[in-house]
């Protein structure tokens, strides 16, 4: 897969009618992290009276950028203040490709690279997400992803490159990546809090 081409920052427009040429071909601005192929995705955000408008997926824009534009899977996640999900990820060969958005509230979320050879092995990244920006994140496979809610509660949507398979599921423990989380005593699952530390975890992932 290509470097995507950096797009100009994202704007936000107080236009009271939405521009039809964000319609046809959206402003999408790609701020690259430290961990390779895993970005940040910023659309532009248009707002008046009744709210706000933006497009985050555009197929011909997505390809341009050279970021995966088949998706297996979508699904959404809702979590009580407090909460924190992760760090999940899927092993080979059902390792995907994984886009995150915040459709209501806030989110601190968090990529980790597990992939052996890559410049940034171990190391991790976070991006707050929110309903209000419309950001999001593209985390490439082997990257490990999860999040913790913010503020009153969060509903987060994922794009997923494979389809969800219980045997290829894993996972590494939130508090063993050396990630300084906002909160100290998050309501986790009991799947969670029993995953393996990142230090005990023997990646398959090659960059």
């Amino acid at each position: 897969m290509s470097s995507p081409k950096l797009a100009e920052p994202n704007s936000i427009s107080d236009e009271s009618e939405i521009d039809e040429n964000l319609l046809v071909r959206p402003k999408i601005a790609v701020v690259k992290t430290i961990i390779p192929g895993c970005f940040e995705l910023r659309p532009t955000v248009t707002r008046d009276a009744r709210g706000f408008f933006a497009k985050v997926f555009h197929r011909p824009l997505w390809k341009d950028l050279g970021l995966q534009t088949t998706f297996a899977e979508e699904y959404a996640t809702y979590s009580l203040p407090w909460s924190l999900r992760g760090l999940h990820f899927q092993l080979p060969p059902m390792a995907h490709d994984k886009v995150v958005l915040c459709l209501r509230g806030n989110a601190f979320d968090v990529a980790v690279d597990l992939r052996k050879g890559s410049p940034t092995y171990g190391e991790h990244i976070s991006v707050n997400l929110s309903s209000m920006q419309s950001n999001a994140l593209y985390l490439p496979a082997g990257v490990a992803h999860g999040f913790c809610v913010t503020g009153d509660e969060a509903l987060l949507y994922y794009k997923l490159t494979t389809v969800y398979s219980p045997e290829h599921d894993a996972g590494i423990r939130w508090d063993s990546a050396g990630i300084p989380w906002p909160i100290t005593d998050p309501i986790l699952s009991e799947r969670d809090r029993n995953l393996p530390a990142m230090e005990d975890f023997d990646s398959p992932f090659k960059f």
